[in-house]
């Protein structure tokens, strides 16, 4: 059964650009994980602060393999900073884990 993995980000409102640019430049770390479904970015279109990185997989093992991989581990640790120049700042300010699966909809 599919389960849906949502990261409810609040970003500063000058910090969206740099948030989709962090997640392009690693755009496909995840695809080879086993169970790993698909991923998607949504930015707000109205004055909320909250980005979501929705997730699908094929179940929660998958999952929290994931979260313990190394590969996780490398793609969420903090920038080391370039010699002469500040660390890179966390983007968000604030996030939460929502869980979800799919109680009914339309197959596309």
């Amino acid at each position: 059964m599919t389960i849906i993995k949502i990261n409810a980000i609040t970003v500063p409102s000058d910090g969206g650009d740099e948030l989709a640019q962090r997640f392009a430049a690693r755009a496909g770390a995840v695809d080879d994980r086993p169970g790993f479904e698909g991923f998607e970015l949504l930015k707000p279109t109205d004055d909320r602060l909250t980005w979501l990185v929705v997730t699908r997989w094929a179940d929660e093992e998958s999952f929290q393999a994931w979260l313990s991989s190394p590969s996780f581990a490398h793609g969420h640790r903090s920038e080391a900073p370039k010699e002469g120049e500040p660390a890179a700042r966390p983007v968000g300010v604030n996030s939460e884990l929502w869980s979800y699966t799919i109680a009914g909809g339309t197959g596309h």
